[in-house]
């Protein structure tokens, strides 16, 4: 793609990857990603990041084309996971001159990934470190754990950019018109949401800066509105509902048990309850339902029993959301089995592990299909909810 101006001396050099199916061989990405890499033109020139493998023709390409004749003279690196990281070594190789700008974290980490030696050619910075380009000076904040150990972001003090590693990061190639809410929740919770209480830290750190521009290495740069974005991500890090509805995930083997979702939304939706999400566990994209648990205030977890245990993929959608740290929900639980139902008991056990989650009693309960007393349960369950 074409080069961005982010401001008269810094430029953005990235890549859009449409040929990409899974990011990080999971989450569906059908409109791509970008790889985001700047450069800072001064007395000296600093990169901010590389980008993945995939994209090396590209980014040298790009990088080549802004740099003319010169040279740069360092390397910031990040976060050193191989979509940002993939062409440090290719880089270092190509500019012998250049150092690399890193933390201790990120020092230490490097030969897990590559196999020449930076240490000789390393600038190591730790919190509140600046580093001067000329009129550019660069602040380094230290965020461990957003959402790997060696984490920084970096703050230019002169043109008042952000230059925010994975926060602020969304799904979908530059070129795509599509809602930034969206992709972007999507990324936030499977990717950062279980460190959320590390997020709600950097945020603190950045809320005394000023900032006109947030330069993430996912996704738009961000320069107009800034207080909407900051503010999703305290709604998001803070574990707070963003919305008020109710998600009903189910996980039905012959569709008796997606039947008794579903008319659980119509109860709801007769109730005046305005969002109701009902969603097919075995069908639908992992990651999009799990995007809606965390915006939503309500849950119910709707599954067959399967061996005596829960239908595998509700069982991944629960493992999912205790890992990425699900909390402050109530949620309602439908099971269904033909002879012996413990799924219902299973899931709550699954749940009750959880920071503040109210359960609704009772579980409804189904043996195969529906009739006037799980009817008559779903009435219940649906009263509960409103």
């Amino acid at each position: 793609m074409n080069n961005i101006n982010i401001t008269d001396t810094i430029k953005y050099i990235g890549v859009d990857d449409k040929t990409i199916d899974l990011f990080e061989s999971q989450y569906v990405v059908p409109n791509g990603v970008s790889y985001n890499s700047y450069i800072i033109f001064d007395k000296k020139v600093a990169i901010m990041d590389s980008v993945d493998l995939r994209a090396e023709k590209e980014w040298f390409e790009n990088l080549e084309k802004e740099l003319g004749d010169r040279k740069p003279d360092y390397i910031v690196v990040s976060h050193l996971e191989p979509d940002h990281a993939g062409n440090i070594q290719k880089f270092m190789e190509k500019y012998p001159e250049a150092q690399i700008v890193v933390n201790a974290k990120s020092l230490s980490m490097m030969s897990q990934f590559f196999d020449i030696d930076m240490s000789e050619r390393s600038v190591v910075v730790k919190e509140g470190d600046e580093l001067s380009l000329g009129s550019h000076v660069l602040t380094f904040i230290m965020a461990p754990m957003v959402h790997w150990p060696e984490v920084m972001v970096t703050y230019d003090k002169t043109d008042k950019v952000l230059f925010s590693a994975d926060g602020f990061g969304k799904f979908g190639a530059l070129d795509t018109d599509e809602d930034w809410a969206c992709e972007a929740r999507r990324y936030y919770f499977n990717i950062v949401g279980k460190y959320g209480m590390q997020v709600q830290m950097l945020l603190k750190k950045v809320a005394e800066l000023d900032i006109s521009i947030i330069c993430p290495l996912h996704g738009p740069i961000l320069s107009e509105n800034l207080g909407y974005y900051v503010g999703k991500y305290q709604v998001w890090s803070s574990y707070e509902p963003e919305d008020k509805g109710v998600l009903i995930a189910y996980a039905s083997i012959h569709g008796n048990t997606g039947k008794a979702a579903e008319k659980l939304g119509e109860l709801l939706r007769e109730k005046g309850v305005e969002k109701v999400v009902v969603s097919d566990l075995a069908r639908e994209d992992m990651a999009e339902v799990i995007e809606d648990a965390y915006r939503y205030d309500r849950l119910v977890v709707a599954a067959a029993t399967y061996d005596a245990g829960i239908f595998p993929c509700m069982e991944s959608f629960l493992a999912h959301l205790k890992s990425k740290n699900y909390q402050k929900r109530t949620v309602g639980i439908i099971e269904n089995g033909s002879w012996a139902p413990t799924s219902g008991k299973q899931m709550k056990e699954i749940l009750s592990q959880m920071k503040d989650i109210t359960i609704l009693e009772p579980v409804v309960t189904i043996k195969s299909t529906l009739n006037e007393t799980s009817n008559e349960q779903l009435e219940l369950l649906a009263e509960a909810l409103v």
